[in-house]
Protein backbone atom coordinates (compact mmCIF):
# COMPACT_ATOMS: atom_id res chain seq x y z
CA UNK A 1 0.00 0.00 0.00
CA UNK A 2 1.39 3.49 -0.98
CA UNK A 3 -1.35 5.78 -0.91
CA UNK A 4 -0.09 7.82 2.93
CA UNK A 5 -4.09 8.22 3.23
CA UNK A 6 -5.13 4.52 3.29
CA UNK A 7 -2.44 4.01 5.78
CA UNK A 8 -4.87 6.03 8.14
CA UNK A 9 -7.67 4.99 10.70
CA UNK A 10 -9.67 6.68 13.05
CA UNK A 11 -10.78 3.80 15.02
CA UNK A 12 -9.42 0.43 16.09
CA UNK A 13 -10.26 -2.95 16.92
CA UNK A 14 -8.54 -5.59 18.91
CA UNK A 15 -9.97 -8.72 17.39
CA UNK A 16 -9.86 -11.40 14.43
CA UNK A 17 -11.04 -11.67 11.06
CA UNK A 18 -14.83 -12.14 12.41
CA UNK A 19 -15.10 -8.55 12.28
CA UNK A 20 -13.28 -7.45 8.51
CA UNK A 21 -14.08 -10.60 7.02
CA UNK A 22 -17.66 -8.81 6.57
CA UNK A 23 -16.52 -5.41 4.91
CA UNK A 24 -15.26 -5.31 1.12
CA UNK A 25 -11.75 -3.72 0.32
CA UNK A 26 -9.92 -5.01 3.10
CA UNK A 27 -6.00 -4.08 2.79
CA UNK A 28 -3.75 -5.65 4.99
CA UNK A 29 -0.32 -3.97 5.71
CA UNK A 30 2.81 -4.79 8.17
CA UNK A 31 3.66 -2.02 10.26
CA UNK A 32 7.19 -1.77 12.15
CA UNK A 33 7.35 -1.01 15.57
CA UNK A 34 10.23 0.77 18.22
CA UNK A 35 8.93 -1.88 20.12
CA UNK A 36 9.01 -5.09 18.19
CA UNK A 37 6.48 -6.78 15.79
CA UNK A 38 2.55 -6.55 16.84
CA UNK A 39 0.88 -9.85 16.83
CA UNK A 40 -0.03 -9.91 13.29
CA UNK A 41 -0.88 -7.86 10.20
CA UNK A 42 -2.95 -4.83 10.62
CA UNK A 43 -6.50 -5.08 8.42
CA UNK A 44 -7.69 -1.57 7.06
CA UNK A 45 -11.30 -1.41 5.85
CA UNK A 46 -13.81 1.48 5.94
CA UNK A 47 -17.33 1.66 7.44
CA UNK A 48 -19.71 4.23 6.72
CA UNK A 49 -16.54 6.56 5.79
CA UNK A 50 -14.63 5.66 8.42
CA UNK A 51 -11.46 4.45 8.30
CA UNK A 52 -11.11 1.21 10.80
CA UNK A 53 -8.13 -0.73 11.91
CA UNK A 54 -8.03 -4.69 12.86
CA UNK A 55 -5.48 -6.19 14.81
CA UNK A 56 -5.61 -10.04 16.26
CA UNK A 57 -4.23 -9.45 19.60
CA UNK A 58 -3.85 -13.18 19.45
CA UNK A 59 -2.74 -13.78 15.89
CA UNK A 60 -4.88 -14.29 12.87
CA UNK A 61 -4.65 -18.53 13.63
CA UNK A 62 -4.81 -17.66 17.66
CA UNK A 63 -1.28 -18.62 18.55
CA UNK A 64 0.21 -16.35 20.90
CA UNK A 65 -1.17 -17.02 24.85
CA UNK A 66 -1.96 -13.79 26.37
CA UNK A 67 1.35 -13.66 28.78
CA UNK A 68 3.55 -13.68 25.01
CA UNK A 69 1.42 -10.77 23.83
CA UNK A 70 3.47 -7.63 22.76
CA UNK A 71 1.08 -5.24 24.08
CA UNK A 72 3.40 -2.12 23.68
CA UNK A 73 3.73 -2.73 19.69
CA UNK A 74 0.19 -3.24 19.02
CA UNK A 75 -1.17 -0.08 20.90
CA UNK A 76 1.46 1.51 19.21
CA UNK A 77 0.56 0.37 15.72
CA UNK A 78 -3.06 1.48 16.40
CA UNK A 79 -1.65 4.65 17.49
CA UNK A 80 0.82 5.16 14.29
CA UNK A 81 -2.22 4.88 12.22
CA UNK A 82 -4.00 7.91 14.06
CA UNK A 83 -6.21 5.98 16.01
CA UNK A 84 -8.52 7.43 18.73
CA UNK A 85 -11.16 5.10 19.71
CA UNK A 86 -10.10 2.02 20.53
CA UNK A 87 -12.74 -0.95 20.92
CA UNK A 88 -11.61 -3.89 22.75
CA UNK A 89 -13.33 -6.95 23.13
CA UNK A 90 -12.48 -10.35 25.17
CA UNK A 91 -13.38 -13.14 26.53
CA UNK A 92 -13.78 -13.86 30.27
CA UNK A 93 -15.20 -16.32 33.26
CA UNK A 94 -17.82 -14.99 35.46
CA UNK A 95 -17.35 -14.41 39.04
CA UNK A 96 -20.63 -13.30 40.49
CA UNK A 97 -23.65 -15.63 39.86
CA UNK A 98 -25.88 -12.43 38.03
CA UNK A 99 -23.40 -12.39 35.55
CA UNK A 100 -24.24 -15.71 33.36
CA UNK A 101 -22.65 -16.87 30.15
CA UNK A 102 -23.52 -15.69 27.38
CA UNK A 103 -24.29 -11.77 29.09
CA UNK A 104 -22.21 -9.07 27.46
CA UNK A 105 -20.33 -6.89 30.50
CA UNK A 106 -19.02 -3.12 29.82
CA UNK A 107 -16.07 -2.88 32.15
CA UNK A 108 -15.32 0.33 33.60
CA UNK A 109 -12.31 -0.42 36.25
CA UNK A 110 -10.15 -3.64 35.84
CA UNK A 111 -7.69 -5.14 38.74
CA UNK A 112 -4.04 -6.13 37.67
CA UNK A 113 -2.85 -9.60 38.41
CA UNK A 114 -0.51 -10.18 35.64
CA UNK A 115 3.39 -10.36 36.64
CA UNK A 116 6.74 -9.19 34.49
CA UNK A 117 4.55 -7.64 32.16
CA UNK A 118 6.16 -4.40 30.16
CA UNK A 119 3.30 -2.14 30.72
CA UNK A 120 4.59 1.73 30.36
CA UNK A 121 5.68 3.58 27.13
CA UNK A 122 7.60 5.63 29.49
CA UNK A 123 10.58 4.48 31.16
CA UNK A 124 12.76 7.31 31.21
CA UNK A 125 13.09 11.30 30.78
CA UNK A 126 10.18 12.52 30.68
CA UNK A 127 8.91 10.87 33.44
CA UNK A 128 5.31 10.37 32.98
CA UNK A 129 2.53 9.07 35.47
CA UNK A 130 -0.56 8.77 33.63
CA UNK A 131 -3.76 8.35 36.02
CA UNK A 132 -6.00 5.06 35.30
CA UNK A 133 -8.37 6.00 37.87
CA UNK A 134 -10.93 5.55 35.30
CA UNK A 135 -9.28 3.82 32.63
CA UNK A 136 -12.53 3.31 30.14
CA UNK A 137 -13.82 6.09 27.91
CA UNK A 138 -17.23 6.50 29.80
CA UNK A 139 -18.79 7.81 26.73
CA UNK A 140 -17.84 4.75 24.40
CA UNK A 141 -19.21 2.25 27.41
CA UNK A 142 -22.42 4.17 27.15
CA UNK A 143 -22.58 3.81 23.00
CA UNK A 144 -21.49 0.08 23.53
CA UNK A 145 -24.54 -0.56 26.14
CA UNK A 146 -27.25 0.45 24.17
CA UNK A 147 -25.98 -0.86 20.85
CA UNK A 148 -25.31 -4.43 23.14
CA UNK A 149 -28.80 -3.31 24.13
CA UNK A 150 -30.80 -2.89 21.18
CA UNK A 151 -29.52 -6.08 19.41
CA UNK A 152 -30.99 -8.09 22.29
CA UNK A 153 -28.28 -9.20 24.35
CA UNK A 154 -28.50 -9.02 28.27
CA UNK A 155 -25.77 -6.73 28.90
CA UNK A 156 -24.14 -5.45 32.04
CA UNK A 157 -22.70 -1.58 32.01
CA UNK A 158 -20.61 -1.79 35.05
CA UNK A 159 -17.80 -4.31 36.15
CA UNK A 160 -14.57 -4.96 37.37
CA UNK A 161 -12.55 -7.40 35.72
CA UNK A 162 -9.63 -9.14 37.05
CA UNK A 163 -6.92 -9.78 34.99
CA UNK A 164 -4.43 -12.70 35.33
CA UNK A 165 -1.19 -13.67 34.27
CA UNK A 166 -1.93 -16.90 32.00
CA UNK A 167 -1.88 -19.47 29.95
CA UNK A 168 -3.30 -20.86 33.62
CA UNK A 169 -6.53 -20.34 34.79
CA UNK A 170 -7.07 -19.82 38.90
CA UNK A 171 -7.01 -22.08 41.50
CA UNK A 172 -10.43 -22.54 43.02
CA UNK A 173 -9.19 -20.39 46.30
CA UNK A 174 -7.58 -17.75 43.90
CA UNK A 175 -11.28 -17.57 42.21
CA UNK A 176 -13.24 -17.53 45.43
CA UNK A 177 -11.47 -14.70 46.90
CA UNK A 178 -11.97 -12.51 43.64
CA UNK A 179 -16.00 -13.27 43.91
CA UNK A 180 -15.71 -12.24 47.63
CA UNK A 181 -14.08 -9.54 46.97
CA UNK A 182 -17.14 -8.11 44.87
CA UNK A 183 -15.09 -8.09 41.68
CA UNK A 184 -16.84 -9.15 37.93
CA UNK A 185 -15.36 -11.24 35.60
CA UNK A 186 -11.94 -12.68 35.33
CA UNK A 187 -9.46 -12.19 31.59
CA UNK A 188 -6.05 -12.52 30.77
CA UNK A 189 -5.71 -9.19 28.31
CA UNK A 190 -7.01 -6.31 29.55
CA UNK A 191 -3.93 -5.46 31.49
CA UNK A 192 -1.41 -3.48 30.23
CA UNK A 193 -3.67 -3.40 26.95
CA UNK A 194 -6.20 -0.74 27.82
CA UNK A 195 -3.81 1.06 30.09
CA UNK A 196 -1.11 1.86 27.23
CA UNK A 197 -3.75 3.12 25.40
CA UNK A 198 -4.31 5.60 27.79
CA UNK A 199 -0.89 6.14 27.57
CA UNK A 200 -1.51 6.98 24.41
CA UNK A 201 -4.28 9.31 24.42
CA UNK A 202 -6.58 7.29 22.87
CA UNK A 203 -10.11 6.18 24.30
CA UNK A 204 -10.88 2.88 24.91
CA UNK A 205 -13.79 0.89 25.51
CA UNK A 206 -13.57 -3.31 26.71
CA UNK A 207 -16.65 -5.35 25.95
CA UNK A 208 -16.53 -8.77 28.13
CA UNK A 209 -17.92 -12.24 26.76
CA UNK A 210 -18.86 -14.26 29.48
CA UNK A 211 -17.92 -17.61 28.55
CA UNK A 212 -18.43 -19.62 32.17
CA UNK A 213 -18.65 -19.62 35.63
CA UNK A 214 -15.31 -19.35 37.27
CA UNK A 215 -13.95 -21.92 39.26
CA UNK A 216 -14.33 -20.30 43.06
CA UNK A 217 -18.79 -19.88 42.25
CA UNK A 218 -18.54 -23.93 41.48
CA UNK A 219 -16.34 -25.14 44.88
CA UNK A 220 -18.78 -22.89 46.84
CA UNK A 221 -21.68 -24.75 45.80
CA UNK A 222 -23.24 -21.67 43.63
CA UNK A 223 -23.25 -22.76 40.17
CA UNK A 224 -22.66 -26.33 38.67
CA UNK A 225 -19.43 -27.44 36.90
CA UNK A 226 -19.57 -26.69 33.05
CA UNK A 227 -17.75 -28.77 30.85
CA UNK A 228 -15.75 -27.89 27.88
CA UNK A 229 -18.32 -28.39 24.89
CA UNK A 230 -21.03 -25.87 26.72
CA UNK A 231 -17.87 -23.28 27.03
CA UNK A 232 -17.13 -23.56 23.20
CA UNK A 233 -20.83 -23.84 22.89
CA UNK A 234 -21.08 -19.89 24.40
CA UNK A 235 -17.94 -18.86 23.22
CA UNK A 236 -19.55 -19.69 19.26
CA UNK A 237 -22.41 -17.87 20.19
CA UNK A 238 -20.48 -14.77 21.80
CA UNK A 239 -18.04 -14.46 18.77
CA UNK A 240 -21.08 -14.06 16.36
CA UNK A 241 -22.88 -11.66 18.04
CA UNK A 242 -20.21 -9.55 18.83
CA UNK A 243 -19.50 -9.20 15.18
CA UNK A 244 -22.93 -6.97 14.85
CA UNK A 245 -21.98 -5.15 18.13
CA UNK A 246 -18.68 -4.16 16.99
CA UNK A 247 -19.86 -3.03 13.89
CA UNK A 248 -22.75 -0.76 15.09
CA UNK A 249 -20.80 0.56 17.59
CA UNK A 250 -18.12 1.64 14.74
CA UNK A 251 -21.00 3.43 12.64
CA UNK A 252 -22.07 5.08 16.54
CA UNK A 253 -18.90 6.61 17.19
CA UNK A 254 -18.74 10.33 16.10
CA UNK A 255 -15.37 11.38 15.20
CA UNK A 256 -15.62 14.83 17.07
CA UNK A 257 -16.08 13.01 20.38
CA UNK A 258 -13.68 14.40 22.71
CA UNK A 259 -13.05 11.96 25.64
CA UNK A 260 -11.55 12.11 28.93
CA UNK A 261 -9.19 9.97 27.70
CA UNK A 262 -8.03 12.13 24.92
CA UNK A 263 -6.81 14.19 27.83
CA UNK A 264 -4.69 11.60 29.96
CA UNK A 265 -1.44 13.02 29.00
CA UNK A 266 -2.42 16.51 29.86
CA UNK A 267 -1.34 16.61 33.58
CA UNK A 268 1.20 13.51 33.84
CA UNK A 269 4.68 15.17 32.65
CA UNK A 270 7.00 15.92 35.71
CA UNK A 271 8.67 18.95 34.39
Amino acid sequence: MTDRESLRADIGVFGGSGFYSLLPNVEEVTIETPYGAPSDSLFLAELDGKRVAFLPRHGRNHTIPPHKINFRANVWAMKSLGVRYLISPCAVGSLQTHLEPAHFVVCDQYIDRTNGRIDTFYEGAPVHHVSPADPYCPHLRQLATEVIRAQGITVHEHGTMVVIQGPRFSTKAESKWFTQMGWDVVGMTQYPEAYLALEQAMAVVNISLVTDYDSGLVAMGEVPPVNAAEVLEVFKQNAERIKGVVLELIRRIPLDLDSPCHHALDFAAMH
